[in-house]
């Protein structure tokens, strides 16, 4: 677990914008490869936005902030229903 958090600690956003994450966890997950040519993708970036959008609107969170709250919140409904 240290490892991990120590290349947290260290990432930042010129090497996350070099790394392709959805070809990198593909490896792990093969539908994030996949679902592209089988979701209506826009349907639910609109939504997304919406929320965003709402959360930034709300609690006057920036760009960033409001995606890692929106993703901690997936998780944690994630987690919950498993």
């Amino acid at each position: 677990m240290k490892k991990i958090e120590d290349i947290i600690k260290n990432t930042n956003e010129q090497n996350q914008d070099k790394v392709n994450w959805t070809k990198a966890w593909s490896k792990k997950y093969p539908v994030l490869a996949s679902y592209q040519n089988k979701v209506d993708v826009k349907k639910y970036q609109e939504k997304i936005i919406m929320l965003l959008t709402s959360l930034e609107n709300d609690y006057g969170y920036n760009k960033l902030d409001a995606m890692l709250v929106l993703k901690d919140i997936l998780y944690q409904v994630y987690k919950n229903n498993k």
